[in-house]
């Protein structure tokens, strides 16, 4: 079976060493470059073709979400994965803007980056436990603040099928092939997701399915 072929990005030489460790320990992993700065993630991914991406948020010379901008521009199937010291929905929300498919905490990395590295590798998200609970309580605090209603039960049962698979990474093509529907269907479904949840884009989509614990 081929290995996941993975670059580390990371300016701590301790951290790199550390996670470079982690990740060669596992079975069908394999790191192939690590990264000091965020021009140097660019220029490796760029050479090496890596399936996944493991970079720091706070990188020098350029910054994480920048770099991973510009690796998705030139490697759009490298998947992403996110460490960060910062819990807060900004930093997730500009993160899965940038491209990412995984945010991790520092804090949490040895316990959670086997599973976030093999989940983006097969298309799908990845977060924290910790990312998770804390959206999902930040969100059912601001319903309740604001005395709004739960914006999810607008939703139609075919509706919340597609808003998960959607917020998994899937695309609209193998959206309409799972649940043998046309094309045109499934844009359709999307497009009154997006209109009754009030979202705007993919990133937006894909946190507000973390909030509502449709994925984690």
């Amino acid at each position: 079976m081929k290995p996941i072929r993975i670059l580390l990005a990371d300016d701590h030489t301790v951290v790199r060493k550390g996670l470079r460790l982690l990740l060669e320990n596992e079975t069908g992993f394999q790191v192939i470059a690590d990264a000091a700065t965020g021009r140097e993630a660019v220029a490796l991914a760029e050479q090496h073709q890596p399936d996944v991406v493991v970079m720091d948020i706070a990188m020098p010379i350029l910054n994480g979400i920048e770099a991973a901008r510009q690796i998705g521009a030139k490697l759009p199937h490298a998947a992403i994965v996110f460490l960060s010291m910062h819990s807060d929905e900004s930093y997730v929300l500009r993160a899965l803007k940038s491209g990412a498919r995984a945010y991790l905490l520092k804090d949490s990395a040895e316990q959670d980056l086997i599973n976030a590295v093999r989940a983006v590798s097969e298309g799908k998200a990845f977060f924290s436990p910790a990312i998770s609970k804390m959206m999902v309580e930040d969100y059912m605090r601001q319903l309740e603040e604001r005395k709004l209603e739960d914006s999810y039960e607008l939703l139609t049962t075919r509706e919340r099928e597609i808003l998960q698979l959607l917020a998994e990474g899937k695309n609209n093509k193998d959206v309409a092939n799972l649940l043998n529907l046309s094309l045109y269907t499934v844009e359709t479904h999307r497009a009154n997701i997006f209109q009754k949840l009030n979202l705007h884009s993919g990133a937006e989509l894909i946190l507000y399915a973390i909030r509502k614990g449709v994925i984690r």
